[in-house]
């Protein structure tokens, strides 16, 4: 299961030793229903390896502002603590494995 990401935590992920994926999605987005399955199946299979994470884009204003976020859903790639690739709108769970693998 992805971890819940907050304006409180956001930070603290980003700057571990892992990649960070995280989802930006709202309840009311009907593409975000789509790609929520998929990023909890992958947070279970990259498990140790990558730190998956959901940002509620309607909860969290200051991450939202931070990344430009205007389109949902939008996954953020990040090595390091930068961010390194993006994904705006729904996609396969193939594309997201193809970006996670880049980062590992």
């Amino acid at each position: 299961m992805a971890l819940v990401v907050t304006d409180e935590n956001y930070k603290e992920l980003l700057n571990g030793d892992k990649p960070v994926v995280l989802d930006f999605w709202a309840e009311w987005c009907g593409p975000c229903r789509m790609v929520g399955p998929i990023i909890d199946e992958l947070a279970t299979e990259y498990e140790g390896r990558v730190v998956m994470g959901k940002v509620d884009v309607d909860d969290n204003n200051d991450i939202v502002s931070e990344y430009g976020i205007r389109n949902i859903p939008t996954v953020l790639f990040f090595k390091g603590g930068q961010l390194v690739d993006k994904q705006v709108g729904a996609a396969g769970k193939e594309a997201f494995k193809e970006k996670i693998d880049k980062l590992l």
